[in-house]
């Protein structure tokens, strides 16, 4: 498919224009109807993005389907938005759970209608303009447009502590914010008088060719690698992420799980590893170990849990720990573990809040005690719930297992994490996944039906159905044939990894405060396939 002039941006802003939109509309139908259509067709649009990206064609001076408007006159801050390896797949993901996220609101959402889809809509754009933009101010302001609405989805729409939740999601999330803003202005200044003749620049390329001493790296490490820690969030700043799931709607937790979580560990990847190599190799394994801390305690909190959608939430912090686990092992295999599993984790744990609102508007506890023996009912609902366990249970054949198989695999023979002991402790986490979430499963659907209001649970329907198919589906492709999608990214990683270490080995052999500066790597040949067997032996 050939490139078309401004698809991306038009992916990227068609939601909010839909969201200024439907704020003329005047009834509850034409509101939802509105919100359908502008994330669907913006769905349909985003498929031209997997069509015109060629993964076998380099991006080292530019990414694919760009878009790059000056911004600032006096200074290197342009509206940089691109597709490469690193992003194409989420900005799938983003745009797919967008219908999927108006759907589940339909009769779950009972009041302000117009304010919430009107958010819903503006948080599409912020996140997709996250993972497109290639110039950091643009990633910064992206980064908070995505906290508005999601702030006042919680505190508005949510639970009954839903004001307590939503004022602990900004507090973490804008300490964060702050400190990365710090790093952005001090890498900008130091970068531009290096590789930008002396003025200020924001730019991604120039940023990852300029190797800077590694006592400034340790610094600027500190300020970047701790403001996407809390997005992600990684132990032990997870504090905020149970309450945040617990307290949000149905919508509003498929968001937070399905995409604005990857924004932590997709910065991790995309800025703090190429531009602070030196500085992530030797720091990455403490995060390794808080890693793999998050992934048992998740996992041993989670199983500990009586509110289902609680249990869920914690199940996310020991997820994600695999994920963050992958992206510091400074491996090909491992990394691109983690890019799928950050598709993976956001398809299965998605579908599962889905299917945890569902039970909820029917009866209005998400207690599991409150259930029981609901599989002789709810046939449908149960067969989708069990379906989505096994998927985030890491159950072969389904996607979740590739992603985790993928991320111990690569972090076994990582130069970085690599340790034996820390890789066993990890693996626990997927047997912790497994026993949990069928425990959940076993307390919720079946045994005994001691609640007479059980017995007249309606099932799903057709629009319930209707959502729930394609993530299943999905769950299923990846989990069966994901060389598609891991063709995708496989050049990207590549180039990041090579150029990453070409820039700490420069910075280790300059002198204590000399700046050098290392061009954007990319490999002229990257195998789509296996590798050949090896020789036999000579006899």
């Amino acid at each position: 498919m050939a490139d078309i002039p401004g698809l991306l941006s038009l992916v990227i802003f068609l939601p909010a224009l839909g969201a200024l939109a439907l704020l003329a509309l005047p009834s509850v139908s034409s509101i939802r109807w509105a919100a359908l259509a502008t994330t669907g067709v913006t769905f349909v649009l985003s498929l031209g993005l997997w069509l015109g990206f060629d993964p076998a064609v380099s991006t080292a001076e530019a990414p694919q389907l760009a878009t790059r408007l000056p911004w600032f006159g006096t200074v290197d801050i342009s509206y940089f938005v691109g597709i490469d390896g690193l992003n194409l797949l989420l900005i799938l993901l983003t745009t797919l759970l967008g219908p999927i996220i108006v759907l589940s609101s339909w009769t779950y959402i009972g009041k302000a209608h117009k304010g919430y889809y009107a958010l819903m809509l503006l948080l599409e754009t912020g996140v997709l303009g996250v993972f497109a933009a290639f110039d950091v101010f643009l990633f910064y302001i992206f980064f908070e447009i995505t906290l508005i609405p999601m702030v006042f989805i919680i505190g508005i729409w949510g639970g009954e502590e839903r004001v307590y939740a939503a004022i602990k999601f900004v507090i973490y999330t804008l300490v964060g914010s702050l400190l990365m803003l710090v790093g952005v202005l001090w890498i900008g200044f130091e970068a531009g008088d290096a590789v930008n003749g002396g003025v200020f620049t924001t730019d991604w390329y120039k940023l990852v060719q300029f190797g800077m001493p590694l006592g400034l790296q340790y610094a600027m490490f500190g300020l970047f690698a701790l403001a996407f820690a809390i997005k992600v969030p990684l132990f032990p700043l997870h504090t905020w992420l149970p309450d945040a799931h617990t307290q949000a709607p149905t919508g509003g937790s498929v968001a937070l799980a399905g995409v604005l979580l990857k924004m932590g560990t997709y910065g991790l990847l995309r800025f703090v590893i190429p531009f602070f190599p030196n500085a992530s190799e030797r720091m990455a394994m403490p995060i390794a170990i808080l890693a793999v801390i998050g992934i048992v305690y998740g996992a041993l909190v989670a199983f500990a849990q009586t509110d289902v959608k609680k249990l869920v939430a914690y199940s996310s912090v020991s997820h994600l720990g695999f994920v963050v686990l992958g992206v510091f092992a400074f491996d090909t295999i491992a990394v691109q573990g983690s890019l799928i599993q950050m598709v993976n984790h956001g398809i299965s744990t998605g579908a599962l809040f889905l299917i945890i609102g569902m039970m909820y508007e029917r009866r209005h506890t998400r207690a599991m005690a409150d259930y029981g023996g609901i599989a002789q009912t709810v046939p449908i609902l149960t067969f989708f719930m069990l379906f989505s366990v096994f998927a985030s249970a890491g159950l072969p054949g389904l996607n979740g297992f590739v992603g985790e198989f993928m991320i111990l695999l690569g972090s076994w023979n990582s130069p970085t994490v690599g340790n034996p002991v820390l890789i066993a402790v990890a693996t626990t986490g997927v047997i912790f996944a497994a026993v949990y979430l069928l425990w959940m499963v076993y307390r919720t659907f079946f045994g005994e039906v001691t609640n007479e209001a059980n017995t007249t649970m309606k099932d799903l329907n057709g629009r319930e159905i209707g959502l729930l198919v394609p993530l299943a589906a999905l769950m299923l492709i990846l989990g069966f044939w994901p060389s598609p999608f891991l063709a995708q990214s496989e050049r990207a990683v590549r180039s990041l990894l090579e150029t990453s270490e070409l820039k700490a080995a420069a910075v280790a052999d300059a002198a204590p405060d000399e700046v050098v500066v290392v061009p954007v790597a990319w490999p002229d040949d990257v195998a789509l396939t296996p590798p050949p067997a090896p020789a036999a032996p000579a006899h």
